[in-house]
């Protein structure tokens, strides 16, 4: 018997989409963004809606209309060498090695440090990660539960504080955004500034991994055929859609008014401490620490599940609650090496790894239309792979960006390739690959 999802289920489902994906990094991102691009944040916003609104909800619902059982069957459709490694990539970025991590110091940094002497710093965020783990771990150990702790308690009470601080901006804001500075790198192309800044929210990477969950909990609901559950997941996934712009929207719009009180802040983090104490004073950094605390808590729960149930699968002799145990150590080690660190380390790997997740979406897409023929994927992929590596060299620290050999090959390609100078080279290679690839399968066929 196949069920028929009430809409009471796809709000809690799209809750819990949306508290999958919006933690910490989301609120700190967006409102960064704001205040460089200044009179420009629309246009930014826009660029920045696309990769961390509209690419993820095409990464969840492509899970969904593949029919594939999830990231690595997806991948293994270029050749299953492939799939393995680039699902353990993907996993362990999004995992143990940087956006778990992250969720533990963003929400210390944000919201304790401002408490906290200097001199007492690193003990505390040692103690710090060993308790905010230490609860992630044990609500990870039952992911059945994943669906009522992060939608129908931790979301819910994450968008109740989230809304205070926002409606409170709108009711009164902070000055006007038409005569505010523009910072240089948003005054030629702020679009695509903006899009490649969507890129540190790590969600079209984590859409890969999340999208096996609502599919799973979908078919938990009921829903057995193929063809409603990829109907299910895109209406779950658009309550998602709307909620995550309505919120990057407003907080761009509130790092942007922002440059009317304070002056360029170093990140997101800096620029939130100040906006919630203009508008409730000592009470803003409380409110702050309760609202990041809780989006990097119920974000730590749902990668942990996912990373350990990927893990599982592909390894299936360690059991899914010793994954839980080992990525949940893990994090919380790497997460004493400290924020900037962790997000430093990161810029390169998602510019390698972002332009091929987002081929492989749009190929899931169009699979059915040259009848999943492998040698477009691995055509599309190969000419994509090749830019993707360029620019995680170009995104690296100045040891090996400006290394004079690596350094004269990514000034060729930035010569050669439009839109390389703003690191979306990859564009015109992979859409070569696809007709390249499609072509020949047409021959194959005749």
């Amino acid at each position: 018997m196949n069920n028929k999802l009430s809409l009471s289920a796809y709000i809690t489902i799209g809750s819990m989409l949306f508290g999958l994906f919006f933690g910490a990094g989301n609120l700190i991102f967006p409102v960064h963004m704001g205040q460089e691009a200044g009179s420009s944040v629309s246009l930014a916003t826009l660029g920045f809606i696309i990769t961390g609104v509209g690419l993820p909800f095409l990464g969840i619902v492509a899970i969904g209309f593949s029919k594939s059982n999830g990231l690595y069957d997806l991948a293994s459709r270029i050749s299953p060498k492939y799939g393995l490694i680039f699902t353990m990539m993907l996993y362990l970025t999004i995992g143990p090695f940087f956006a778990l991590p992250r969720t533990a110091t963003v929400s210390f940094e944000i919201g304790l440090t401002p408490f906290v002497t200097a001199e007492y710093l690193t003990i505390s965020l040692l103690a710090f990660t060993l308790l905010f783990f230490f609860l992630a771990w044990v609500l990870s150990l039952n992911p059945s539960k994943i669906m009522v702790w992060i939608g129908k308690v931790l979301n819910p009470l994450f968008l109740l504080f989230l809304a205070f601080l926002i409606i409170s901006a709108f009711i009164k804001p902070m000055g006007e955004i038409s005569d505010l500075a523009i910072q240089e790198s948003y005054q030629v192309g702020p679009v695509f500034k903006g899009f490649t800044e969507g890129y540190n929210t790590m969600d079209v990477l984590a859409s890969l991994a999340f999208g096996i969950i609502v599919v799973n909990t979908i078919k938990s609901l009921g829903v057995k055929n193929t063809t409603d559950i990829a109907k299910d997941t895109f209406k779950a996934g658009f309550i998602s859609l709307i909620l995550m712009s309505i919120i990057y929207g407003s907080l761009a719009y509130l790092g942007a008014t922002s440059l009317n009180q304070f002056p360029l802040s170093e990140n997101g983090g800096i620029a939130l401490a100040q906006i919630s104490t203009y508008y409730f004073g000592s009470l803003g950094s409380i409110l702050l620490a309760i609202i990041v605390t809780l989006a990097c808590l119920k974000t730590a729960i749902g990668l942990i599940c996912a990373c350990s149930e990927m893990f599982n699968e592909l390894f299936p002799k360690i059991s899914y609650r010793n994954f839980v145990h080992i990525f949940s150590l893990i994090s919380m080690l790497i997460a004493n090496v400290g924020l900037t660190s962790i997000i430093q380390i990161s810029i390169p790997v998602l510019m390698f790894l972002y332009p091929l997740a987002i081929t492989l979406v749009i190929l899931a897409f169009l699979s059915p239309l040259f009848h999943h023929k492998k040698i477009v994927y691995q055509f599309t992929t190969g000419f994509t792979l090749i830019i993707a590596i360029v620019e995680g060299f170009k995104s690296s620290a100045d040891i090996v960006s400006k290394n004079p050999v690596i350094y004269q090959i990514t000034s060729f390609f930035d010569q050669i390739l439009p839109l390389s100078s703003v690191n979306m080279g990859w564009i015109v290679p992979a859409i070569m690959g696809l007709v390249i690839g499609w072509a020949l399968s047409l021959k194959k066929a005749l």
